[in-house]
């Protein structure tokens, strides 16, 4: 009998102001909506991640450290 893996995780990213949290998450959303299962409040994004396989897992945490890395840059240089 075959057995299906399933991978969790959870990855929190906090920010300096709610606002900017805000702003990171409504950006990403737009990507991850019914893919991955999000929230936030205040000043914290929570992301509770899924998959069957770990190469699937680990391509979507990369996928989205990649996306929060390049809107917390755009944040940094229009704050500027």
């Amino acid at each position: 009998m075959l057995r299906i893996m399933k991978i969790n995780g959870k990855i929190q990213l906090k920010y300096n102001n709610s606002h900017n949290c805000e702003t990171i998450y409504k950006s990403l959303e737009i990507d991850n909506k019914d893919f991955i299962e999000s929230s936030y409040d205040d000043d914290k994004i929570t992301y509770n991640i899924s998959s069957e396989s770990l190469g699937s897992f680990l391509a979507t945490i990369d996928d989205l450290i990649a996306s929060e890395i390049v809107a917390e840059k755009i944040i940094v240089s229009t704050n500027d």
